[in-house]
């Protein structure tokens, strides 16, 4: 009984929500010219005959976001294919430290998450301000299908970022213990994913699950 007051006590404490990514503001891309406009629109066109005039690839905005993370916070996975073939560095660090696939993963877009994967970006990138990966951010909010897509892309399993959390833990005590956080622990752990692995103050998954009251979650951890 101690044991699971003390798990409670540590979940409130340390449950804070990830710092959310800053998307380009209305006043910045009315502000964007030539290759962060076109990366914002999706204008295949004007990049190619931007690129080929000699434009910055790695060129930033007010916060460090190159042409590919406007590309990504727009859902333009074919403008992130052209850049990145032009040479533009696709695994690039925004000032928040997140790449296109984090970027993406978080907005739930499979079809940008896939674009950016294909085009270089390293589904075991190190991003946010947490020291986490695309995988944690996608676990925490219940992102199922990036989930498994990023698995499939090699995210590492079992990184645990600075909150002393993986993507399993995350899963769990930044989850609403619904269907879609169900989802993503079962694909961590068909995966291989350490259950064995506890947060700073000794609790496992299965028992964070079980303090929280998520019956499912923890049967699948096998409470």
């Amino acid at each position: 009984m101690l044991k699971t007051i003390a798990i409670m006590i540590a979940v409130s404490l340390f449950a804070m929500p990830v710092a959310a990514q800053v998307p380009p503001s209305a006043t910045q891309i009315d502000r964007y010219d030539d290759l962060f406009k076109a990366a914002h629109d999706g204008d295949l066109e004007e990049a190619r005959r931007l690129i080929a005039g000699g434009a910055d690839l790695e060129a930033t905005d007010g916060n460090g976001r190159t042409a590919i993370h406007i590309a990504a916070f727009a859902s333009h996975g074919p403008m992130i294919a052209l850049l990145a073939d032009a040479g533009a560095d696709v695994n690039a660090l925004e000032n928040d430290a997140y790449d296109a696939v984090t970027i993406a993963a978080v907005a739930n877009d499979v079809a940008t998450l896939q674009a950016a994967l294909a085009a270089g970006n390293s589904a075991a990138n190190i991003t946010s301000r947490y020291d986490g990966t695309a995988l944690i951010a996608a676990a925490h909010l219940g992102h199922h299908e990036v989930v498994r897509v990023l698995i499939e892309a090699g995210a590492p399993l079992d990184h645990v970022n600075n909150l002393g959390w993986t993507a399993l833990i995350e899963a769990v005590v930044l989850g609403d213990g619904g269907p879609d956080h169900q989802m993503c622990v079962q694909h961590l752990l068909a995966a291989g994913a350490d259950t064995s692995i506890a947060d700073r103050q000794g609790a496992t998954p299965l028992e964070l699950a079980q303090s929280r009251g998520y019956t499912k979650i923890a049967e699948l951890l096998g409470g």
